[in-house]
C-alpha cells in the first residue's frame, strides 16, 4: 500500500501541484514568523546585554523639572565613587531633541529623536559611543550626532546643525560622528549628544542627573555594590544589577513581540483553514479518478483500513514536501520583513536568522498534520465505496438522510453563532466583542455546511440572467455549478472564509474613520493645530510668537491642568478666553464662555449632570499644587473631544501649576481668510521654522487621528491576500475535477454543435457563478460581523454611526467574478481541447 500510495502521488503530479502550493503558502507564513520573530527577539536581548555588558549596577529616577523628583545630585554620585570596588559611576540625563535636514525638515519619527550628555572619563572617551569621525562635544554650542542622522542630513564634522529642544530651535557646530546601540536609534529615531552642563540645563537643571551607571573594579560582586549604593539614593530612585536589567529589557523585548507574532500566527492560520477545503477537493477528485482502481484493490483482498491508510499516506508524503518547500520560504520571507523593516526606518541589530527547533517542529507538524487532516474524510469515503458498486461506475452518492442530518447541524450551529453575534453586539465593551468573536467562530462554521444547500436556491436566482445573456453556454454553467453541491460549496467557501474577514475588516474600519472624520469636522473651527513631534508638551515661547504672527486671528493653547473637587479628581483644559470659541466648537446649554474672562470655568454637560451641578454653582477645589480654593461655573457645555470635561482661563491654569513649566499639548489657530500657503508659511516662520514642531491643517489633522485606521485597513488587506490566493487555487481544482467528471457529456456537447469557444466560455461562466456566490456569502457575514463589533465600540467612539463600503463591497464582487475568470483558464482551454470521439468513449 505505501508503493501503490507514492505511485499515486507521482501519477498525479499536476493535480497535487496545486495541494502543495496551498500548504506551502501556510508553512512559509507560520515558519517565516516564527523564525523572525525570534531572530528579532535574540538581536535585541543581544543588543541589551551588550548595552550593560560593563554596568555592574544601573540607577534610574523620574527626575523633572519639580522638586518632588529632584533626580541624582553631584553630591550623591560623588559618594558612590568613593565606595570599595566602584571603578566608575557616570550620571546621564536625557530628552527629546529633534535634527533639521538641509530642507528644514525632521530627520527621524519625532518619539525617538532623543539628545543626551556625553560624559567622558579621564581618557577623553564615553564607553557608550564610538566615534568614527571627530570628538564628542566639550563645550557649550557644539554637539555629535549619531552616524544615521549625519548621513540622513550630509553632515560633516564642523558643519552648522540646527537642533530643537522643546524650546527654540538654536544652531551648534557639529564637533564628531559616532556609532551606538541606543534603542532610539534602532528604532529610526536619532541621537544628539550634548557637553553635560548643555543638557543638564536643557532637560533638568544644573548639577542633576535623570540616571547613573556604575562599573565595578576588580572582582567585587554586583550584588554587593548594590547593596552599598541603595542607602545613598534619594526615594526616588531605583536601583538593579546591569544584569538584572538586561534580563528584564529581554522579557519586555519578548513580550512586545508577543502581540506581532500572534497577529501573523493568526493569519498563517486563515491561510491554512482556507487551504484545507482545497486539499480536501484534491484529494476528492484524486479518488474520483481511481474509483476503480480502488475497488480492484478492495475485491483482490484490501481491506478498507489499508485503502484509507494508502490515501492518508499520499497526503503525508504531499504534506511533507509542502512543508519541506514552504519552510525554506519561510527563511526567506522572515530574511524579507528584517529588510522592510529596515526600509520603513526601524534600525534591526546585526545578528545571525535564528532558526529554533520550535520552529522547525511547529512548521513541519502544521504542515503534515493539516495535509492529512484535510485528506481524512475523501479517505473515509474512498474506503466505504463497496468494491461492486465502484467497478459498475456507480458512484456512492450521499444519502437523503446524510443531506438532512448535515443541514441540521449547519442550522442548529448558524443559529448560535448568529445569537451570539447578536447577543455580543447588544451588551458591548471587552465582554461583547468576545461573545462576538465565539460566535462568529460558530456562524461562520455553520455556513460553510449549509453552503451546499444554499448554492441551488442562490444560483436558481441569476439562472435567467445567464441564459438571457449567454444561451446555452449561461444555462449549462448554472447547472454545472449545482451538480455537485458539496464540493461547489467547499469551493464556495473558501473565498466566503477570505471575503467573511476583509468585508468585516473594510466596514468597521471605514465606520470608525468617518467617526473620526465627523468628530474632528464637528468639534474644530481652527484652521491649524501646533504641536510638538515628539509627542511632548510646547513651549510658552511658541505661544507668544504665534500671538504675533501675521494672519492669525484667533489663537488658543489647550494646556493640561487638574484639580480636586470634593476628593475626586478632574482635568481640565487651559484656554484663551474669548479665543476658544473660535477655534473650537462650543455649544453652550447654560451661562456664558465669556464667564470665562471673569476667571470663571465652562463644565461639560455630562460631567455637570452626574454631578450636580449647575450654572452659579461654587466648588471647592484643590489645586495641583496644593493649593486650596473655589471655582464658579460660569457655563455648561456639551462635550467637545478635543478638551477636557473643565474648561478653565490659561492664567488659572498657570497660576496653580505644579511645574515650572506649562504642559501645553498643542495651540489651536484661526487665520484671516482660512488655511492657505501664505498663512501656513507664516506660521512656520514664527515658529522660527522649528523641524520638531508640526504645523497641521484640518486634513492633516483628520490624516493623523484617521491614519492608523487606514494603515490597519492595508496590513490585514495584505495578509488576507494569501488566503484568497489559496482560494483561487481551489476554484482551479473544483473546475479541472467538474471538466474530468463530464467528459464524456463534454464530447456529446460538442458533437451536436457546440464549439470551443462556447464550451470554454460554460466552464468560464461556472468559475464565476461559483466564486461570485462565494463572494456573496462571505460579504453578507462579513457586513453582518461588521455591524456587531462596530455596536461593541459604539459606546467608546463620539459620532459612531454604521457605514458600509458599498463601493468597497462592489469592488469586491468584481475582483471575485475576475478571480473565476482567471482560475477558468487552464480547466476552460482543457474542455475545448478535448477529443470529442474520445471523450463520448470515456466512462
Amino acid at each position: 500500500m505505501f508503493r501503490t500510495a507514492l505511485r499515486n502521488v507521482l501519477a498525479h503530479k499536476a493535480r497535487l501541484l496545486m495541494t502543495v502550493l496551498a500548504v506551502m503558502l501556510g508553512v512559509a507564513f507560520v515558519s517565516g514568523t516564527l523564525v523572525f520573530t525570534d531572530t528579532l527577539g535574540n538581536a535585541f536581548r543581544n543588543q541589551s546585554a551588550k548595552s550593560y555588558d560593563n554596568v555592574a549596577v544601573s540607577i534610574e529616577t523620574y527626575a523633572g523639572d519639580d522638586e518632588k523628583t529632584p533626580g541624582i545630585d553631584d553630591a550623591t554620585l560623588e559618594k558612590i565613587r568613593g565606595l570599595d570596588g566602584v571603578a566608575s559611576a557616570t550620571g546621564r540625563v536625557n530628552g527629546f531633541a529633534g535634527v533639521a535636514d538641509p530642507d528644514g525638515k525632521l530627520i527621524g519619527n519625532g518619539w525617538s529623536n532623543t539628545g543626551a550628555n556625553f560624559s567622558p572619563g579621564k581618557d577623553g572617551k564615553d564607553t557608550q559611543y564610538t566615534f568614527v569621525e571627530g570628538s564628542g562635544p566639550a563645550e557649550n554650542g557644539s554637539v555629535a550626532l549619531d552616524k544615521d542622522t549625519a548621513s540622513k542630513g550630509k553632515y560633516k564634522v564642523g558643519d552648522p546643525v540646527r537642533v530643537a529642544t522643546n524650546g527654540p530651535v538654536k544652531e551648534y557646530t557639529l564637533s564628531g560622528i559616532f556609532t551606538t546601540e541606543d534603542g532610539a536609534v534602532n528604532a529610526g529615531g536619532s541621537l544628539v549628544l550634548f557637553d553635560t552642563p548643555t543638557a543638564q540645563k536643557l532637560y533638568l537643571k544644573p548639577g542633576v542627573f535623570k540616571d547613573a551607571t556604575v562599573t565595578a573594579a576588580g572582582d567585587v560582586s554586583d550584588q554587593k555594590l548594590l547593596d552599598e549604593i541603595e542607602p545613598l539614593l534619594p526615594e526616588d530612585a531605583t536601583a538593579q544589577t546591569g544584569k538584572a536589567l538586561a534580563d528584564q529589557q529581554a522579557k519586555d523585548i519578548e513580550s512586545g513581540l508577543n502581540g506581532l507574532n500572534t497577529m501573523l500566527l493568526a493569519f498563517a492560520g486563515i491561510a491554512l483553514f482556507v487551504g484545507i477545503f482545497l486539499i480536501a477537493n484534491t484529494f476528492t477528485m484524486l479518488i474520483a479518478q481511481r474509483t476503480r482502481e480502488l475497488a480492484l484493490m478492495r475485491a483482490i483482498g484490501a481491506t478498507r483500513r489499508q485503502v484509507k491508510r494508502s490515501v492518508l499516506l499520499e497526503a503525508a508524503f504531499v504534506g511533507t514536501l509542502a512543508s519541506v518547500i514552504g519552510f525554506v520560504l519561510g527563511l526567506g520571507l522572515a530574511t524579507g520583513l528584517r529588510s522592510a523593516m529596515g526600509l520603513m526606518g526601524g534600525k534591526i541589530p546585526a545578528g545571525p536568522l535564528v532558526v529554533s527547533p520550535t520552529a522547525v517542529i511547529s512548521a513541519f507538524a502544521v504542515g503534515i498534520l493539516i495535509t492529512v487532516l484535510a485528506a481524512w474524510l475523501p479517505a473515509r469515503r474512498a474506503a466505504k465505496i463497496a468494491p461492486v458498486a465502484a467497478m459498475s461506475s456507480v458512484h456512492a452518492t450521499a444519502s437523503v438522510k446524510s443531506l438532512v442530518v448535515r443541514n441540521s447541524i449547519g442550522g442548529v450551529i448558524a443559529v448560535l453563532g448568529s445569537a451570539g453575534i447578536v447577543g455580543g453586539a447588544a451588551t458591548g465593551g471587552t465582554s461583547g466583542r468576545q461573545l462576538v468573536a465565539a460566535g462568529a467562530f460558530f456562524a461562520l462554521i455553520g455556513v460553510i455546511i449549509l453552503i451546499p444547500l444554499l448554492s441551488r436556491p442562490v444560483i436558481a436566482l441569476v439562472r435567467p440572467l445567464l441564459k438571457k445573456l449567454f444561451g446555452v453556454s449561461g444555462k449549462l454553467a448554472s447547472q454545472n455549478a449545482v451538480r455537485n453541491p458539496r464540493r461547489t460549496g467547499a469551493t464556495a467557501s473558501a473565498l466566503a472564509i477570505g471575503l467573511t474577514l476583509v468585508t468585516g475588516i473594510s466596514v468597521l474600519g471605514v465606520t470608525l474613520g468617518q467617526a473620526i472624520d465627523k468628530m474632528t469636522t464637528d468639534n474644530i473651527k481652527a484652521d491649524y493645530m501646533v504641536t510638538m513631534a515628539s509627542g511632548d508638551s510646547l513651549d510658552e515661547s511658541a505661544l507668544t510668537a504665534l500671538s504675533k504672527a501675521d494672519g492669525v486671528s484667533a489663537l488658543s493653547p489647550q494646556q493640561a491642568a487638574w484639580f480636586e473637587v470634593d476628593g475626586e479628581h478632574h482635568s481640565a483644559s487651559g484656554v484663551t478666553p474669548g479665543d476658544v470659541e473660535k477655534v473650537f466648537s462650543l455649544n453652550t446649554e447654560s451661562g456664558s464662555l465669556a464667564s470665562l474672562k471673569d476667571g470663571q470655568v465652562a463644565v461639560g454637560s455630562k460631567t455637570a449632570k452626574s454631578n450636580g451641578w449647575k450654572t452659579g454653582d461654587t466648588l471647592p477645589v484643590k489645586f495641583d499644587d496644593e493649593k486650596k480654593g473655589e471655582l464658579t461655573i460660569g457655563a455648561t457645555y456639551e462635550e467637545n473631544e478635543f478638551l477636557s470635561p473643565f474648561v478653565i482661563p490659561k492664567q488659572l491654569a498657570d497660576q496653580h501649576s505644579a511645574s515650572t513649566r506649562p504642559e501645553i499639548r498643542e495651540i489651536w489657530i484661526k487665520t484671516d481668510g482660512g488655511a492657505s500657503t501664505a498663512n501656513e508659511q507664516s506660521i512656520v516662520d514664527a515658529l522660527g521654522d522649528n523641524p520638531a514642531m508640526s504645523v497641521m491643517d484640518r486634513q492633516d489633522i483628520r490624516d493623523m487621528f484617521g491614519g492608523f485606521v487606514n494603515t490597519a485597513l492595508n496590513i490585514m488587506y495584505g495578509l488576507l491576500a494569501m488566503a484568497l490566493l489559496i482560494a483561487v487555487l481551489g476554484v482551479v481544482n473544483t473546475l479541472a475535477m467538474s471538466v474530468f467528471e463530464r467528459q464524456q457529456e463534454i464530447g456529446m456537447l460538442r458533437a451536436i454543435g457546440l464549439d470551443r469557444g462556447r464550451v470554454k466560455r460554460m466552464i468560464r461562466l461556472e468559475a464565476v457563478v461559483i466564486s461570485v456566490f462565494g463572494a456573496v456569502i462571505g460579504v453578507g457575514l462579513g457586513v453582518f460581523l461588521g455591524w456587531a463589533i462596530g455596536r461593541t465600540l459604539s459606546e467608546s467612539i463620539p459620532h459612531y454611526a454604521l457605514v458600509i463600503p458599498w463601493d468597497r463591497l462592489g469592488i469586491f464582487l468584481l475582483l471575485a467574478g475576475l478571480v473565476g475568470v482567471l482560475a477558468s483558464l487552464w480547466p476552460a482551454r482543457s474542455a475545448a481541447k478535448l477529443n470529442m470521439l474520445t471523450a463520448i468513449k470515456t466512462e
